[in-house]
This record gives structure tokens, C-alpha cells and sequence, in this order.
């Protein structure tokens, strides 16, 4: 029998997120996205002999941001490593990173589930250099590989064992993404890998003090797919226990379309990668006074806008978490309240028709087409009773789309509010004859039929009707009925 209450499932991350530098960790390459193969790469990116890699400062200056920004200790001396193992994209057969002396250490994030807190403790977070990437020929037995990527800057941000439940990953990936696009560190753009993450599972009985055997699933690359893995491998380690088998320390990979993981290789250990110090690479002394200068330019992080929208603006809990945890959704909603808009009525908007259109379009929420002083303008002309709720939502739309004002979308189709009670009453009047059972409900105390002849009534003038007009209207005409 199948018992996972009794268990409890136990994970920790490595996150990699790339850096927002504009070249790369050891040379001058560009670290664009994109572009032909192999056009953002020189003789260090392939790892020709002769060529000598040299430290990009903005790669140190951008960990330690994020070091500042997770409560990390800084390192005052740090130094590369060679990482050993040989791989087709890892042209030099071996990675430059960090082993025994990372240059953020002892940091963590705070996520709050079912109104607790909870502290995520970061173990490590250091640098180094991604990889290429093979491309592989579904028509022959070959594999290419373009090494643009090869030498784009990383942080490997390293959690301690700390979640236990998939629920808990997701905030605190969440948490810790807004925090990166916050101070600058990292465009965190899933689809395109700037933020991937290797997930560390294992389960043990609830009695039991020692952990369990952990796997790891590597390089998952969207929230949805680190939640349904989680999920997968803790019910597939339960099965497997239950039924007296064995958990083994291995690497699996994730096949996020059929829901299921596969075993890839056993899980490698530190002595396997035999480290050892880069020896074409200086140690790095870093110094605190610049330390500080960096936690000085440090800008609001989320959980104090957070706490600011809710003591500022008084928006709830939940409009000021939903909003800073896109630096994009924030910085709009800013600027919308600065061009007079109420914050309240903003944030509605932004959560609700903003959100649904680019989730619809596929659109990212650092691309929104139009600005937020549009959004002011559609807000103030619907609190001056320009254009009615309905018609809003159809400006919007537009505005969406075309990018428009929307003061000019409302003159160009003719979209404001009819308050003119010589083109309203004929209306009131058609609507009152054509439902007699709607008014004889009304004259039998059912106020609810009052709300229906008034929608009847707004689709006849496709949303343009004066609501309190209209309203005034129905009651005049009902009373001499």
C-alpha cells in the first residue's frame, strides 16, 4: 500500500542563472542571445591552444549583487578552479568554476507558505562558464555544436536540503528570480536559459533522522516542469521503497511531455572532477570597501516594494505579491500610479486584464506594448465617465494590440458614453415592452430583474449607455407602469 503521508520528501537546488554582463566570463565576446552558430565566439571561446582566459570584473561585481541580495557572506579571497570531465560542447575538457572557496557563502531566502515563514539556506553561490551546445542531427548520426554559448558568465546559486514539497521550490525559485531581475543580475529568461535548475530529491520515513538517497534531474528549464518532476520522482521513490527496493544515487532526465524520468548515469562526486586550482587565473582579493559600494547601489529588493505597495497604497497582501514578483509588472504599476493613476484600480488592471493578455499572446511581461501612462489615461477616462467598464475592456484590447492611445482609440470609434436622454429613453422604453415577465418581476419585488432589463439595455447600445442614466430611466418609466 502506497503510504506517502508517512514519508517526507526532502530537496535542495543548484540554480544556474546567466549573467546580464554584454561579454563574456574570460573574453570579449558577445553573450547575446541568438545569432548564427559559432558568430559569438573567438579562439578562447574553443579553447585554442596559446590562449589565455581573463576575468570579466563585471562577473565579480554581479555575484557579489546577488551574494549582497540573498544575505550571502562575501569572500574577501576567492579563485577558479578546473572542473575535469570531458564533454563535445566543453571544448578545453574542462570547466573553469569554483570549488573550495566560492565567492558568496551562508546566505538565504525567506518564502512564506500557509502564512509561515520559512528560511531557504543558500549554501554557495559562485561563477563560472556555461558550456556550448550540440545540436543534434535527427537525420544522420552526427552531432554539431555551436559554441556561442560556450564562456557565457554563470552564477551556480547551491541551496541546502531545505524544501519539502514542490510548492516550496517554487517560491523559492520564484522569490529568488525577482530578486536577480531586481538588481540586474540576470534577465532570468527561462526559455531562453538564463535560469535552469537542477533538482536534488530524496525521501525518508517521517520517523527517520538520516536522509534518504538522493537523485538529481538536471537542467529543467520552467516552473512547470520542475514542479511535475519533483512531484514524479518523490511518488516513484515511495513506490520503489514500499515495494522493498532500493533508491540508487544517480542522475535522471526529466521527458517533461510523457511525465516521467529516465536513469541517465550515476551521480558523480567531487573527486570524480578532480578540481584543482586554474593556474592561468590569479586568486582574487576582493575588497570590502568595494563590497560596500555594491550593497549601496543595491536597489529596492521585492519584499520591501512589497511591504511599501501594502503601507503606501494599502493594496492587499496578495495584489502587492503578485505584482513584485515580475521587476517588469512592478516597474509599470509604478509608473502607472505616478501618471495619477489610483493604485488600487491599477493594480486591477494589471492583474487582470494586463495578465490574461500575456499569458494569451505569449507575450513576456517585460514586453508589454504600451506604456503605463496609457493605462493611466484608460483609468481616468473611465473615473470621468468618458466610456463605460464594458467599453473599457474593448479599449484595452486595442490598446494592446495596437499599442494606441487609448483617449484616441475612444474618438476614433466613436466609443463614448451616451447620456443623452432623448436617445436613451426610446431604448428604455423598447427594452421595458419587449420583457414583460422582467418587469412584472420588478413590480413583484424582485430587484434582481431591474439588473437585467439594465443588460438588455447596454446591448442595445453595445455598451455606450450612461449606467446611472439608464438606471434613473428604468425606475422613472417602471414606477408608471
Amino acid at each position: 500500500m502506497n503510504r506517502e503521508k508517512d514519508y517526507e520528501v526532502v530537496i535542495g537546488l543548484e540554480v544556474h542563472a546567466e549573467l546580464a554582463t554584454s561579454s563574456k566570463i574570460f573574453c570579449s565576446c558577445s553573450t547575446e542571445f541568438g545569432g548564427l552558430p559559432n558568430t559569438h565566439c573567438c579562439p578562447g571561446c574553443i579553447g585554442m591552444p596559446g590562449t589565455l582566459p581573463v576575468l570579466n570584473k563585471n562577473v565579480v561585481e554581479f555575484a557579489i549583487r546577488a551574494g549582497l541580495a540573498t544575505n550571502c557572506e562575501i569572500s574577501g579571497f576567492t579563485k577558479m578552479d578546473r572542473k575535469n570531465y570531458f564533454y563535445p560542447d566543453l571544448p578545453r575538457a574542462y570547466q573553469i568554476s569554483q570549488y573550495d572557496i566560492p565567492i558568496c557563502k551562508d546566505g538565504f531566502i525567506e518564502i512564506e507558505i500557509n502564512g509561515v515563514k520559512k528560511k531557504i539556506r543558500i549554501a554557495r553561490i559562485h561563477i563560472e562558464e556555461d558550456a556550448g551546445k550540440l545540436v543534434h542531427d535527427q537525420w544522420s548520426t552526427g552531432s554539431l555544436v555551436d559554441y556561442n554559448r560556450s564562456g557565457v558568465p554563470l552564477i551556480e546559486i547551491v541551496t541546502y536540503p531545505d524544501m519539502n514539497s514542490a510548492e516550496e521550490a517554487r517560491l523559492f525559485l520564484e522569490g529568488l528570480k525577482a530578486i536577480l531581475q531586481y538588481t540586474g543580475v540576470s534577465d532570468c529568461k527561462m526559455q531562453e536559459g538564463s535560469l535552469r535548475a537542477d533538482v536534488n530529491i530524496s525521501v525518508k520515513p517521517k520517523s527517520q533522522e538520516e536522509l534518504g538517497v538522493r537523485t538529481e534531474m538536471k537542467n529543467l528549464n520552467s516552473f512547470r516542469a520542475i514542479i511535475r518532476a519533483i512531484e514524479a520522482e518523490s511518488r516513484r521513490q515511495i513506490e520503489e521503497l514500499e515495494s522493498g527496493g532500493k533508491i540508487y544515487r544517480e542522475t535522471r532526465r526529466w521527458d517533461d511531455e510523457k511525465g516521467v524520468s529516465f536513469s541517465m548515469r550515476s551521480k558523480e562526486e567531487a573527486q570524480d572532477y578532480r578540481y584543482f586550482p586554474e593556474s592561468d587565473i590569479p586568486p582574487v582579493i576582493i575588497d570590502s570597501e568595494w563590497v560596500e559600494e555594491i550593497r549601496k547601489s543595491l536597489p529596492e529588493l521585492p519584499e520591501t516594494r512589497k511591504r511599501r505597495y501594502m503601507e503606501e497604497y494599502g493594496l492587499p497582501a496578495y495584489d502587492a505579491e503578485i505584482i513584485t514578483s515580475s521587476k517588469a509588472l512592478s516597474d509599470f504599476f509604478e509608473e502607472t500610479v505616478k501618471n495619477g493613476a489610483n493604485a488600487k484600480t491599477a493594480s486591477n488592471w494589471i492583474m487582470g486584464e494586463l495578465l490574461r493578455l500575456l499569458k494569451e499572446k505569449g507575450v513576456e511581461d517585460d514586453s508589454i506594448p504600451f506604456p503605463p501612462v496609457h493605462l493611466a489615461k484608460l483609468i481616468d477616462i473611465i473615473e470621468k465617465g468618458i466610456i463605460t467598464g464594458t467599453i473599457a475592456k474593448k479599449v484595452f484590447d486595442n490598446m494592446f494590440d495596437s499599442g494606441k492611445d487609448p483617449v484616441a482609440i475612444v474618438d476614433e470609434q466613436g466609443l463614448k458614453v451616451v447620456a443623452d436622454t432623448g436617445t436613451l429613453l426610446p431604448v428604455v422604453k423598447k427594452v421595458i415592452e419587449n420583457n414583460p415577465g422582467s418587469v412584472a418581476d420588478y413590480k413583484a419585488g424582485k430587484t434582481k430583474a431591474l439588473g437585467f432589463l439594465m443588460g438588455q439595455a447596454m446591448r442595445e447600445t453595445k455598451g455606450k449607455a450612461d449606467p446611472k442614466l439608464i438606471n434613473q430611466l428604468f425606475i422613472e418609466e417602471l414606477e408608471k407602469l
